[in-house]
């Protein structure tokens, strides 16, 4: 019963990444394709986390940790964009 329920939710989880894709490549505005990106993230991570209940391991938990990290950076990175042009700001030594 468990394992079912755990089946359909991995199923839900990826017909809302592919939702989300949609509004990453489609999004009326820049703000609305940073939060898809961002939801895309943690329904991956969520996935992988079902997908670790499913097989009965903890291999997965690093991996859930690193895709974490590297989509909190990619959330700043990408509204430090949005917000100012750059990224990485240089200051000249003029």
């Amino acid at each position: 019963m468990i394992e079912k329920i755990l089946v359909i939710s991995l199923t839900l989880f990826m017909v809302a990444v592919a939702l989300l894709l949609y509004r990453v490549i489609k999004g009326p505005s820049m703000p609305d394709r940073a939060i898809g990106l961002d939801t895309i993230g943690v329904n991956i991570i969520s996935a992988i986390a079902i997908v670790s209940i499913l097989l009965k391991t903890k291999a997965f938990l690093e991996a859930i940790l690193i895709l974490g990290i590297l989509a909190f950076i990619g959330t700043i990175a990408f509204s430090k964009y949005i917000e100012r042009g750059v990224i990485v700001e240089r200051k000249s030594n003029r």
